[in-house]
């Protein structure tokens, strides 16, 4: 893990928040084979692997067709490839990606090989689209902090709706909860959390700024667990607060710090199928593993332009199936992994 200072943290922390420029990483340290990417590394057993990065609709599997390859030439269109990403999410093959640098929404649907890229709604142009969460049916949640609203699209980005713009003030981070029919839109502006139902209702909202259980500072990012567990990114706070569906506050995690298990920037949280909280830290160009009390139990990721390294990361998104998508942003791409939740428990009997 990287050591940063406080003057750096602070630095990096206005560098990620006013969206501009980043030093780009030092020299990379030698390249592992991308096949032999694991974590922790050997001789102990393995429990994350490297599986691949995808820059663009080529690496998820997106072949043009021959009048589409035609088309592009005339025009001098290259290879389109993401500027930077910040909000990812995958559902039966289909990529979804937030990308504020191309101020658009990317769907990669591997299954009917169509790239989507959606650009403006209602003529309306995206303004910084940076998250998204998706439905049971495909259909994708899409935050704009810029134009302050919520957009739902179907999975050929076709609008739907307006799901939430009653309240916000800089809508940030997504989670969607089937078995309610809420959304939950984190409003970074105003600290706090707002609760909308079907068609954009606004049903409740919690939080403010402040520094005690359930207040805010400046918050990112959001997570529902497999138990239905809200997770928060609170982020000038340092940590991870949890709360049931109605907004009980239930545990925090996280402190300030430039250590292991420290927080310097962090930014998108998920949790795998046991429960294991991951939280990307944008200054470690990291992924930490907690468990709920704190502990933690691994990172991964070192700064880089390499397989399994980052520069920047941002949003996080783990599937049923344990596949983890970082919005590695700096480096233009998103990088999957794996957790084997199976590792090491023969070793353990």
């Amino acid at each position: 893990m990287h050591k940063f200072p406080v003057s750096t943290i602070a630095l990096g922390l206005l560098l990620l928040t006013s969206a501009c420029g980043a030093p780009a990483p030092a020299k990379d340290s030698p390249e592992v084979p991308a096949a032999l990417l694991a974590w922790p590394r050997p001789p102990a057993e393995a429990r994350i692997r490297y599986v691949r990065s995808v820059a663009g609709p080529n690496e998820w599997g997106i072949v043009k067709s021959i009048l589409r390859r035609m088309r592009d030439a005339l025009v001098g269109r290259g290879e389109e490839h993401f500027i930077r990403p910040t909000g990812v999410a995958e559902r039966d093959g289909v990529l979804y990606v937030a990308d504020p640098g191309a101020a658009a929404l990317w769907i990669l649907d591997r299954v009917q090989n169509e790239l989507t890229k959606v650009g403006e709604v209602r003529q309306e142009a995206l303004g910084s689209p940076v998250s998204v969460a998706v439905r049971p049916d495909g259909a994708v949640f899409l935050a704009d902090t810029l134009l302050k609203k919520v957009f739902l699209l179907d999975r050929a980005g076709k609008l739907i709706g307006i799901a939430a713009e009653e309240g916000l003030a800089r809508p940030a981070g997504l989670a969607y909860d089937a078995a309610t029919q809420r959304l939950y839109v984190l409003d970074s502006a105003n600290h706090r959390i707002a609760v909308y139902g079907p068609g954009g209702a606004l049903l409740r909202t919690w939080g403010q700024r402040g520094i005690q259980d359930g207040e805010f500072n400046h918050p990112t990012h959001l997570a529902l667990d497999r138990t239905g567990a809200l997770l928060v990114t609170d982020a000038l706070n340092f940590r991870v607060q949890a709360f049931d569906r109605e907004g009980r506050f239930l545990w925090k995690l996280g402190r300030l710090g430039d250590g292991s298990g420290d927080f310097a920037a962090p930014k998108g949280l998920a949790a795998d199928s046991e429960g294991h909280v991951y939280v990307v830290d944008a200054l470690f160009d990291a992924v930490q593993i907690f468990e709920r009390n704190g502990t933690l139990l691994l990172a991964f990721g070192e700064r880089g332009t390499r397989a399994g390294q980052f520069w920047l990361p941002g949003g996080l998104f783990i599937t049923p199936q344990n596949q983890i998508y970082v919005a590695d942003a700096y480096n233009q791409r998103i990088q999957v992994f794996v957790f084997d939740p199976d590792s090491g428990k023969e070793a353990d009997k």
